[in-house]
């Protein structure tokens, strides 16, 4: 996965709370073992007004011109929850986005994005209904500067917390299996001196 350092993108509002992985990837979606191929069902059955996905839905926010490019998601508190499926943050990442942005995340959710590079920011819940209020019309662009742990536009600047193996992770653009492998000369020395009866 790619190094994340800095990002600078459109924010998207999501204004609802309790977003689940069948909303971000409805199950009948998900045959695929590969990572590729989930980003034109992102949010299908809001996104669409038939099965087939081939009539967008006016309404909804991923639809409107104006957003077209964004890569910054907004989204209300317990962002992710419900099953633990990858294919959510797949989704969301193949479709283009790089950093969300919620009061609150589901745990797996939260370590999933991680894994593949794409950044969960926990803001406060003033902070994030600041971000929703500069968010209409499309008229919100942030800054995020993960070596500083800040989200920014204008002259107004939050800070996020992220553990420091997470932040290593994404810095090196590596996931918990390359982080191994990274560690697989001090492996294969720790075994070769392990006693032969193990």
């Amino acid at each position: 996965m790619e190094k994340f350092t800095t990002h600078t993108g459109l924010v998207v509002p999501l204004d609802i709370a309790n977003v689940d992985t069948d909303q971000i990837i409805p199950k009948q979606f998900l045959q695929k073992t590969e990572r590729v191929g989930f980003g034109v069902h992102l949010f299908h059955d809001s996104r669409y007004l038939d099965h087939s996905g081939k009539e967008p839905n006016p309404e909804f926010i991923l639809n409107k011109p104006e957003y077209k490019t964004a890569s910054i998601l907004l989204a209300r508190e317990n962002f992710g929850c419900g099953s633990s499926r990858e294919h959510a943050p797949w989704a969301l990442e193949e479709y283009g986005f790089k950093v969300i942005i919620a009061p609150s995340f589901a745990d797996i959710f939260y370590g999933n994005c991680i894994n593949i590079g794409l950044l969960p920011i926990i803001l406060s819940e003033d902070e994030i209904e600041q971000l929703f209020n500069q968010a209409d019309n499309a008229n919100l662009t942030l800054t995020v500067n993960l070596a500083n742990n800040t989200v920014s536009y204008g002259d107004v600047s939050f800070t996020f917390e992220l553990g420091k193996f997470q932040k290593y992770c994404l810095e090196e653009g590596v996931d918990s299996v390359g982080w191994t492998l990274n560690k697989l000369d001090k492996i294969k020395a720790f075994e070769a001196n392990m006693p032969a009866w193990q």
